[in-house]
């Protein structure tokens, strides 16, 4: 190295600067690259000896390396990538009007669902977001669900990256080698941020996933709502009222069922918990990936190259969390068009819209899938709308909510195929339930001891039992083999 760029000598106006050598000595605090030539580390690498493509290269490249995180993946890029992208599109802070219709909305939307359910109404404030603000009330909570998946993913993509870094590169490194075992965490925060950014853009409410992402908050998100209304050929104030319904369902059921929350949280929890992610399939892809070509990477991220492999122990874990959102959309569905059947003439027709979206699912949800090999959809809605109705008929609005009381209540699998069979499966389970409960009393309470007659009896074969008649049966003592008199 011919200059030192901590030299004061140096003249910034007639020696333009090495990208290279300004990133690597801002990465080392300003101290300086010692005996790092940057020349000779662009070429293990295979870089460009373009100063002006290097200097666009290793400024992201920068960014990832020298930001810090607590764990495996850096939340802090997720956080600010899902803000960027929030705000990439058009997402204007919510106005007076818009705040005051949507809370109207809301308002008007606990009236209608009254009648309709036994759960009581929240006294939740109904909100306004901006997309900006959906994303920090929900952030917490896409933390929380993808954490466990994310950190297994980030160190794997680490292990590849460095893995595949040349020798001549490790060892030039030297001190700053360390720096390069954020680059996985950071890339794969960069693209949940993104997917979480993107998702800011479908969703319409705090639950439009059929999860509780902001817990006791009943919001709307006034921008999205206008936008799924397009096409529609529906008055706006329909739409609106519509979701708020939705929304308030939602909400209603959250609050009044505080178990359910940590329920639905928890199995999303297990199930990432348990994902396995296939080294050998990483090992194969890391032939093919460059550590010079971040966004290179994150176009694999985004093909879900990097999806976990999901076990047979996954796929039961997903069929049951996937039951529990289809039951939670499904009792939303139903009581929602209870409400609005009579009051919104395009209620139908919104109900079936909304329906056929939730199944389907957008772009950025399947972006995020794609991401953490999780689906948050409610593939079974209709069954489960189906089932929700049946209970109505056969036990009533309170009966049908009761069964919110406990999780060992919520139907299976196996009610949803067969809605009109649960009630007998139920009764003939309750009905085992208390058997075994009063066998349980009766020996716990000296039911079944016996006395020592009672045992005698019973060795004796019964011969001291009586006849018919009251009296104990006579007893031949005449030796078979004598001869009759």
């Amino acid at each position: 190295m011919t200059s030192n760029p901590n030299n004061p000598s140096n003249d910034d106006d007639e020696t333009p600067k090495d990208p290279l050598a300004e990133m690597l000595q801002n990465l080392m605090g300003g101290q300086g690259m010692g005996n790092i030539d940057p020349a000779e580390l662009a070429k293990a690498a295979g870089l460009p000896n373009d100063p002006q493509l290097l200097q666009q290269m290793f400024a992201q490249v920068q960014a990832m390396m020298s930001s810090t995180s607590d764990g495996p993946v850096n939340w802090q890029l997720a956080h600010e990538n899902a803000r960027r992208v929030a705000a990439a599109g058009s997402d204007p802070s919510v106005n007076a009007q818009q705040a005051r219709e949507i809370d109207e909305a809301l308002r008007l939307a606990e009236l209608w669902l009254d009648p309709v359910t036994d759960l009581s109404a929240t006294g939740l404030i109904g909100r306004a977001w901006s997309r900006a603000e959906w994303v920090e009330a929900t952030l917490g909570t896409w933390k929380r669900l993808t954490e466990p998946v994310a950190n297994s993913i980030a160190n794997a993509l680490s292990n590849a990256l460095t893995q595949q870094m040349p020798e001549e590169m490790k060892s030039m490194m030297g001190g700053a080698s360390s720096m390069l075992q954020n680059m996985g965490g950071a890339i794969f925060g960069m693209q949940l941020g993104q997917a979480i950014g993107a998702l800011s853009a479908e969703v319409v409410s705090s639950t439009d996933i059929g999860v509780p992402l902001a817990d006791l908050e009943m919001a709307l998100l006034p921008a999205n709502v206008a936008k799924f209304g397009e096409g529609l050929s529906l008055p706006e104030n329909d739409v609106r009222l519509f979701l708020a319904v939705r929304e308030a369902a939602h909400a209603r059921l959250f609050v009044q069922v505080p178990w359910l929350r940590g329920h639905l949280l928890g199995a999303i929890e297990a199930y990432a918990r348990g994902i396995h992610i296939d080294m050998s399939r990483i090992e194969d892809l890391a032939r093919d990936l460059d550590p010079s070509n971040p966004e290179g990477i994150q176009a694999a991220l985004s093909q879900g190259v990097f999806t976990p492999e999901r076990t047979p122990i996954q796929t039961a874990a997903l069929e049951k969390l996937e039951t529990a959102l289809a039951l939670v959309e499904g009792w939303v569905d139903e009581l929602t068009a209870e409400a609005t059947d009579k009051l919104l003439p395009s209620a139908t027709a919104l109900r079936e819209t909304v329906r056929r979206r939730r199944a389907t699912g957008g772009p950025a949800e399947h972006a995020f899938s794609s991401l953490v090999g999780l689906e948050l959809r409610p593939r079974r809605l209709r069954e489960a709308a189906t089932l929700w109705a049946t209970l109505k008929e056969e036990r009533g609005i309170a009966g049908r909510d009761a069964i919110w009381h406990h999780p060992d209540l919520l139907p299976t699998g196996e009610d949803l195929d067969d809605p009109k069979g649960f009630s007998e499966r139920r009764r003939l389970a309750e009905a085992s339930d208390s058997d075994v409960d009063d066998a349980l009393q009766k020996l716990l309470s000296g039911g079944y001891e016996t006395t020592e007659d009672d045992t005698q009896a019973s060795n004796s074969g019964g011969d001291s039992a009586e006849n018919e008649s009251g009296q104990a049966p006579e007893t031949d003592n005449t030796d078979p083999e004598a001869p009759s008199k």
